[in-house]
């Protein structure tokens, strides 16, 4: 333990206490033999710079929390079913408007089919659910189709699935961001031209949300997505209720369609099929479950399975309610995005009032915030491929809020990207969606058929007749929406799926590259090195920091020599006389610099060094230690140690070469701790005058 005990004398003779001293108390708790664990102040930034950065953090994502915290992060199945249903939930908003859209090629007659094919699409949505139903339970640690692959699969289809599912991720913060300035510009037109940047900006404040951590974001979405789902529903009542009472409106008319005049198509079979692909966005989000199964509350896989029904019966109603609507009035997609479908059905139901401002309002906020699914399921999945070796390591560490801080400002980097450069718009997005995520749909249905086979636990037989079907159903809807969208963009995930699967793969190479050099057998004895060693010290001239790091060199080893690179001889002569009087016992070895380098100099002298050495002999290690002078201010970075930072980036990865950095800062109290051995400075030593000497010295760049 650290501390001590001090004996204390009382008042009265006899008396006597202990007071139990605990130096480490501030920053530490004392956690068993040989084990400390530290406090927040152990963590607290040193400079002035580290503190006042610290304090922006916290105003803008709180406080750090520490590990023990997680548990109170956690996500109840109403709190989870707004964070991870929010994407898929308002998926009604576009899917519907989707279908209509590519029926509209054929006239508005076609049109009719718009509510047939969004039954289609909720009875695909239904089986999709019930079997990452099975995979939730299956695998309790998240992962999704990534995890049901690796363990099922192998390595290779499991990175396509990964992929994929990354993918479609970024897609979906783009589209539904995309999508929610769209109802925006629906109310207010004149925002239209501004619809990028203002989808870049929605991106910006979702990250900063979800950097704050995932209880916190929680409250934030689950609003707007319950206020959505009710307000959805009461549409839907309402449109229904007035289709029954008769209403002239609701008389399912032909839709008036402003297709362009190159734009006619015949109804055909495969025109049906590309509006059932473009409408299976509506499909995008349900993964999103599975892949956070460990964000839940005890017991996780059972709320995750119970949340991912309830996401997809709220979908499957608000969908095809929206679809009927849309087809019982008339209504059809503009070719101008002036206003979305939602739109023009909520204001045929209720009006142009305060009801359809207030609705529209809150479709921006579920639309906006379902952008959170890809937040919550990216960083997470790539966290799990760090961990793999798959990803850099960086993903997988817990920022201060207990979120994974470098997934979520990759994935916000990425989508406002693809937001800027197609504009924002919805229309030009959605052919790029949903080939990743019935990909992974497929991959992970298959997954689960070996894995009940594998399992054969009882009811196995029904569960892989359940999965099978799913990856079948999944499989063919994968080849039409493929079919279907490449001529219209969705190539792009042709080549960025199978571009990440080789980054992967290529990340994973060099981590085993990097094992296999450090690797240690674990049953091997590691004797002590017989190899010996030697100091070389690049000097500048002779101050404090120059003092402090020939110290440390001679605790080093005794076989220690400065090195002084210059191009004046002259000055390097009045050096060497200086030196011999104060540091006697260190050579002191002046090189010269007629072309005034100074790096390349001293790295070809301790090549020299290395290639003099005997060549029956091992050659000795060479211990370059470097001092710095570590200033009290930003600028000093600037000012000072340039050489030496060059020196270092040269000499890191030189065989046989270990750097050794000893910075050297003044206390800031006025007076100087001795520079040798615990005794005072002789005047001529750190930066004070020999007798005799009025040259002047630069405590800075003591490398240099």
């Amino acid at each position: 333990m650290i501390g001590g005990r001090r004996p204390l004398s009382g008042r009265k003779v006899g008396d006597r206490r202990v007071r139990i001293e605990r130096p480490h108390s501030a920053y530490f708790r004392y956690t068993g033999p040989g084990q400390l664990t530290a406090k927040r102040a152990a963590s607290a930034p040193k400079t002035a710079f580290g503190r006042a950065w610290a304090r922006v953090k916290a105003l803008a994502i709180g406080r750090p929390l520490a590990s023990e915290e997680e548990i109170g992060e956690r996500l109840s199945k109403t709190k989870a079913l707004a964070i991870f249903s929010s994407d898929a939930i308002s998926s009604s908003t576009y899917a519907s408007e989707e279908i209509l859209r590519i029926l509209a090629l054929a006239g508005g007659t076609a049109l009719a089919f718009g509510p047939g094919i969004a039954i289609a699409i909720a009875l695909l949505l239904l089986i999709v659910a019930i079997s990452y139903r099975q995979v939730c339970m299956a695998y309790p640690s998240g992962g999704g189709a990534y995890a049901v692959a690796r363990a099922n699969l192998g390595q290779r289809i499991a990175l396509v699935a990964a992929s994929a599912l990354l993918y479609d991720y970024v897609m979906t913060v783009g589209v539904s961001v995309a999508a929610g300035i769209a109802a925006i510009t629906s109310v207010a037109p004149d925002l239209l031209p501004w619809r990028a940047e203002l989808g870049m900006a929605a991106i910006a404040l979702l990250a900063l949300a979800n950097l704050r951590g995932l209880r916190e974001s929680g409250n934030i979405f689950a609003v707007p997505t319950y206020a959505y789902v009710v307000g959805a529903l009461a549409i839907i009542g309402l449109g229904i209720a007035r289709i029954a009472s008769g209403d002239p409106a609701a008389s399912f008319p032909t839709p008036r369609v402003e297709a362009p005049p190159d734009g006619f198509e015949v109804l055909t079979i495969f025109l049906v099929l590309r509006a059932f692909a473009f409408g299976s966005v509506a499909l995008t989000g349900t993964e999103a479950i599975s892949n956070g199964v460990p964000a839940f509350k005890p017991p996780e896989a059972r709320n995750a399975a119970t949340t991912m029904l309830a996401m997809a019966l709220l979908l499957g109603i608000i969908f095809i309610g929206l679809s009927f609507l849309a087809a019982a009035f008339g209504l059809a997609p503009d070719p101008a995005e002036r206003e979305t479908l939602i739109s023009q059905v909520t204001r045929t139901v209720i009006g142009d009032g305060a009801p359809y401002v207030g609705f529209q309002a809150i479709t921006t906020l579920i639309l906006l915030l379902a952008a959170n699914t890809g937040f919550n399921g990216a960083p997470r999945l790539a966290q799990i491929l760090a961990a793999d070796g798959f990803a850099p390591r960086q993903l997988a560490l817990l920022g201060d809020r207990l979120a994974f801080s470098w997934g979520i400002v990759i994935l916000a980097a990425a989508a406002a990207g693809l937001v800027f450069v197609f504009d924002g718009s919805v229309a030009d997005l959605i052919p790029l969606y949903s080939i990743g995520i019935f990909l992974s749909f497929s991959i992970s249905q298959s997954g689960m058929v070996v894995h009940w086979a594998r399992e054969r636990a009882r009811g196995w037989t029904w569960r892989a007749a359940l999965n099978l079907g799913g990856a079948l159903v999944t499989g063919v809807v994968w080849v039409i929406i493929t079919v279907a969208k490449v001529p219209h963009g969705a190539w792009i995930a042709l080549v960025v799926i199978p571009g990440l699967v080789a980054l992967m793969e290529w990340v994973r190479r060099q981590y085993r590259g990097q094992e296999a050099e450090l690797q240690v057998a674990a049953d091997a004895a590691i004797p002590r090195p017989h190899r010996t060693q030697r100091i070389v010290v690049p000097v500048n001239g002779i101050n404090r920091a120059v003092v402090r790091a020939v110290n440390v060199g001679r605790t080093v080893g005794p076989d220690i020599r400065a090195v002084y690179v210059t191009d004046d001889p002259d000055a390097g002569e009045a050096l060497r006389e200086r030196w011999t009087r104060q540091l006697p016992d260190v050579p002191f070895v002046v090189v010269e610099s007629p072309y005034r380098s100074l790096i390349g100099p001293f790295v070809a002298y301790l090549d020299v060094l290395d290639r003099a050495w005997p060549p029956e002999q091992e050659a000795p290690t060479t211990v370059v230690v470097l001092p710095e002078y570590v200033g009290r201010h930003w600028w000093d970075r600037v000012l000072y140690n340039q050489v030496a930072r060059r020196l270092r980036s040269t000499l890191v990865g030189r065989e046989r070469t270990v750097i050794l950095d000893v910075p050297y800062r003044r206390t800031g109290s006025g007076h100087e701790p001795p520079a040798s051995g615990g005794q005072p400075l002789p005047r001529g030593v750190g930066g004070q005058p020999a007798p005799g000497d009025d040259r002047p010295t630069e405590p800075g760049d003591a490398a240099s």
